[in-house]
């Protein structure tokens, strides 16, 4: 069995916390946080030993730590700061490929030779690193992507051939990295018994494979020291290589944003078509004063569309908001794929389901209406949480990450009970709701009606007679001392009758506005 390629793992704990203590100007010696959809998705030192931890809920981690800062997730951001450690690796050591913000790593063999060792070559960089960019790192050496990751993350160099054995002892959980999905697979093997990558490896590749599938397989080979899929990849055809000529001359990340969007989608189309998915990005890019500029990318997985759109941009923002940044604008962009395998299993569709034909061309359509009135001309929509319609439903520029800031599933006390209307107005539609003396319809302390609803007048119409209704809800948890907001839901008479979500705001007289309107 010929073993991975030796590699050097370049590692910046808790980086998406460095990188915005770095944009936002906060000391690194404060307690911080990074926060996405309502979770902690990192977080400093100081603030785990307050007892902050990955995966807990915003409100519990500021209870933890009161004085801890929280800062909003940042792709963008966290690539942007990470390539001066990516080119202060480079001054040093030729073939860095960044693996995701964080994380570089470079072949081992050559520069250890030059160097002098591998133990030289590690602390070499340490210091390159710390003087030219002061942020602190972690560097690992071991046999692959996977074990040079886990040895970063110890800060050990593991002897050629003995990945393997230096995996065994770890938990199972190390195998869900990111830009992966082995969560479930994870979940499983714990259940399973399978709890360290030592016991996972003992089974056969035939019963990983009749058990936990093609996923399974995958994560199986890195439990055992081996590269992820086996060392002969399918070498890219040249034409599949995606190039564009620009004029004017990029100088600026909204547009850079824009033609990663195009130039990814027929890029990812080409590999696509002759069944292949890249695991290794190239980006070259030329500039008017006659730079050259380049930066490969290295994914656990095989890069969608998106995937791929995501690290152009990247990469664009790192050099253009870089220290020494290129002195011109770019008018030359190409996309390489370095490294290839079958792309099959990975024909993700435009709505989560198989990439057809017809969502081909929708998705190109959209691409299309796009190029001619702006990337905000075409959106797609996402449902997060909140207590009313109009906060559920959020609106997505086609081409972005839909991602759920607000998950569905937590608790929302006040929140609208079902059905939602059909149609929310972007700005509420002024009503008054009287009872049957004619009196405009107000709350009691203890939030019920002094009297129930009659009538209800919109703009441009008659009153019309209140045939039902249900409610009151809060729309806040709490009532305060000088009112609060309800809404309600009622039926009016008339032809066609109406059904519609109002409002009511109580504070020194009742007001009454239209939320929405059901089907």
């Amino acid at each position: 069995m010929s073993l991975p390629q030796r590699l050097l793992a370049v590692w910046c704990p808790d980086w998406p916390v460095i990188a915005a203590g770095l944009a936002e100007g906060v000391p690194a010696h404060l307690p911080a946080a990074v926060i996405a959809a309502n979770r902690v998705v990192a977080c400093s030192a100081i603030a785990r030993v307050a007892g902050v931890q990955r995966g807990v809920r915003r409100r519990e981690a500021q209870a933890r730590c009161p004085e801890l800062t929280v800062f909003a997730s940042d792709e963008g951001r966290d690539a942007r700061l990470f390539e001066p450690i990516a080119a202060a690796v480079e001054e040093l050591v030729v073939g860095v490929e960044v693996v995701h913000p964080g994380l570089v790593v470079v072949p081992v063999d050559g520069a250890a030779g030059y160097f002098g060792g591998e133990q030289a070559l590690a602390e070499l960089l340490l210091d390159q690193v710390s003087a030219h960019t002061g942020v602190e790192c972690q560097i690992g050496i071991a046999d692959g992507l996977f074990g040079a990751t886990l040895a970063a993350h110890r800060s050990v160099i593991v002897q050629r051939g003995s990945t393997k054995d230096f995996l065994a002892p770890l938990s199972v959980a190390v195998l869900d990295q990111p830009d992966t999905e082995r969560t479930e697979l994870v979940d499983l093997l714990r259940r399973l018994g399978l709890r360290t990558l030592g016991a996972f490896a003992e089974l056969t590749g035939r019963d990983v494979v009749s058990r936990f599938g093609t996923t399974g397989l995958l994560a199986h080979r890195l439990a055992r020291g081996q590269s992820e899929r086996p060392p002969h990849r399918r070498r890219p055809p040249p034409e599949l290589s995606v190039g564009q000529e620009l004029d004017p001359p990029l100088d600026r990340v909204d547009a850079a944003v824009f033609l990663a969007k195009t130039l990814a989608g027929r890029f990812h189309a080409g590999l696509a078509a002759h069944g292949l998915a890249c695991t290794r990005l190239g980006i070259y890019a030329a500039t008017e004063r006659g730079e050259e500029l380049s930066r490969v990318w290295c994914c656990a997985e095989p890069l969608t569309a998106q995937g791929i759109a995501d690290r152009v941009r990247w990469q664009f923002e790192g050099w253009l908001n870089a220290r020494n940044r290129p002195t011109g604008g770019a008018v030359r962009l190409r996309l390489e794929p370095e490294e290839t395998v079958e792309g099959a299993s990975l024909q993700l569709g435009l709505w989560r389901g198989g990439m057809s034909e017809q969502d081909e061309r929708a998705g190109r359509a959209l691409v299309r209406v796009q190029s001619m009135l702006g990337p905000e001309s075409a959106f797609t929509a996402v449902l997060d949480g909140g207590r009313g319609p109009a906060e559920r439903a959020r609106l997505v520029p086609w081409g972005d990450r839909r991602e759920v800031t607000s998950p569905p599933e937590m608790t929302w006390p006040g929140r609208l009970p079902a059905p939602s209307p059909a149609t929310v107005f972007a700005e509420p539609v002024p009503a008054r709701v009287t009872d049957a003396a004619g009196q405009a319809v107000s709350l009691t302390r203890r939030q019920g009606f002094e009297a129930p609803p009659s009538m209800v007048t919109l703009p441009r119409t008659k009153p019309r007679q209140v045939l039902d209704w249900a409610g009151p809800w809060l729309v806040e948890p709490r009532w305060g001392e000088t009112g609060g907001c309800v809404r309600i839901q009622v039926l009016l008479a008339g032809e066609p009758e109406l059904a519609v979500l109002l409002t009511g705001t109580f504070q020194e007289s009742p007001k009454w506005t239209v939320e929405g309107v059901y089907d």
